[in-house]
């Protein structure tokens, strides 16, 4: 596939052309979410208010409409796969930079919620290898947005906005070749400062194609190291009774064929269901995120109102890594967790300019922490929102948000935002991003009461 046939391109318009007639016809007073074809990756919860509310249908923004092979490029519309894009790229010798772990996570959704993966360390986020995105606006105008065109503004608060800005509906973005398998090496050190150092030395050299790690106690360190090979003497899947994090404590290398290697997560990061080996051998097949996450949504009313579980990623530089852990192991103390280097590769426009200005280094620790029971009288997500300015860090905003206003908008870029906002949704038909991710997912009401009165 190499350019785009008049024919994919009169149907895309016409998928677009589907989307804008919705938004056009949608009443003034009444607040929408999307309709998409693969499940949401958002944490389920239990009062969400995005469950009651009209829908604007992007079902079927699901196609990959160009790969271009010469110049290592693929457009898609918002709602292709992972699973998909690779299984596409592949037969090219080609794959995205960036990967989320899970097969349903979409293109779409990668940028607007902030995807990273094991090429992190290198690349940064899914959106950081992105090139141009197609934006249609609340009122139905469709903008075409580069970093360096009149919309360069809204190419960079695309990152990040959770469906708050408009409809993300194309996306062009770069690929990188690919080897038929992934040869992982497991590093392990006793000590967090031992970790770092390695962290560090891979993040300078460059020596690998891949890195992330599972910190599986406070005494035990895993990294996981990457490369790219042409054969394998045997290869692993980890998509039935085998499960992956538990594997890097017990094996010292380990080959994978590269889509396997990039959805070896699937089936849960550290907190794979179901946990018995005969309960995997049983259903363990069925088990993979998407068929999860819709049990989730559609049972959400036995959800636990009071005290959800913990799903975060949380962002600390690298140099206050040692810091923030030693209030974590005081304050929490729940292992394993897993680690992905994550490169800032530019200071983001959707986060407010003085986020940036003590930055010591551009290498962050994403640690993300899934399955967290809550003890009676705590808020851990609460408490982890107190600590992190402290160490200049931050949490992605995916699950439960507790911040008031005034905090929220210290780390992201109110100025900024109300300025795309002013551009693609100046009518306010989509919740702003700290209604949408902080107030709407606890079952409260919009800030200022109503979409029209901001």
């Amino acid at each position: 596939m190499s350019a785009a046939s008049s024919s994919t391109t009169n149907e895309h318009h016409a998928r677009v052309e589907r989307v804008v007639a919705q938004l056009r016809a949608h009443p003034d007073d009444r607040a929408v979410s999307f309709k998409k074809k693969a499940v949401s990756h958002q944490v389920p919860k239990r009062n969400d208010r995005r469950h009651t509310d009209d829908k604007i249908d992007l079902s079927d923004l699901d196609r990959i409409l160009e790969i271009d092979v010469e110049a290592m490029t693929c457009t898609a519309e918002s709602g292709v796969t992972f699973s998909d894009l690779v299984a596409a790229t592949l037969r090219h010798g080609l794959a995205p930079i960036v990967v989320p772990e899970l097969k349903t996570i979409t293109i779409g959704g990668a940028v607007t919620g902030c995807s990273l993966e094991s090429r992190s360390f290198e690349y940064g986020g899914f959106h950081d290898t992105c090139l141009e995105y197609e934006v249609i606006t609340g009122p139905g105008d469709v903008l075409r947005c580069t970093p360096d065109n009149e919309h360069a503004l809204v190419f960079q608060m695309m990152h990040g906005s959770f469906g708050t800005l408009g409809v993300l509906s194309t996306l062009k973005f770069r690929l990188l070749p690919a080897k038929p398998y992934v040869h992982v090496r497991y590093e392990r050190f006793a000590t967090l400062a031992e970790y770092q150092s390695a962290i560090w030395r891979h993040f300078v050299e460059r020596d690998v194609d891949f890195m992330d790690g599972i910190i599986h106690a406070a005494n035990d360190h895993v990294l996981s190291l990457g490369t790219f090979v042409d054969e394998a003497p045997y290869t692993s899947r980890y998509d039935w009774t085998k499960v992956y994090y538990q594997s890097t404590r017990e094996r010292t290398d380990d080959y994978l064929r590269t889509a396997d290697y990039f959805f070896r997560y699937d089936h849960g990061v550290t907190n794979v269901h179901p946990k018995s080996a005969f309960g995997r051998l049983i259903l363990g097949k069925l088990m993979d995120s998407g068929r999860l996450l819709r049990a989730a949504e559609m049972f959400r009313r036995i959800l636990p109102a009071e005290r959800p579980n913990v799903t975060v990623d949380l962002f600390i530089p690298s140099s206050r890594l040692d810091e923030f852990m030693s209030w974590y192991r005081a304050a929490i103390g729940f292992f394993p967790l897993w680690c992905v280097p994550y490169r800032v590769v530019r200071d983001y426009e959707w986060l407010a300019p003085a986020f940036f200005e003590p930055l010591p280094d551009r290498l962050f620790i994403d640690l993300a922490i899934y399955g967290l029971a809550q003890p009676e009288g705590r808020n851990y997500y609460a408490e982890l929102e107190a600590e992190l300015p402290r160490v200049n860090g931050l949490k992605t905003l995916i699950s439960y948000n507790f911040y008031d206003e005034e905090t929220f908008w210290r780390t992201w870029n109110r100025a900024n935002y109300l300025a795309v906002k002013r551009v693609t949704d100046p009518s306010h038909l989509l919740r702003d991003l700290y209604d949408k991710t902080c107030r709407a997912p606890r079952g409260l009401d919009d800030l200022h009461g109503t979409l029209r009165s901001r």
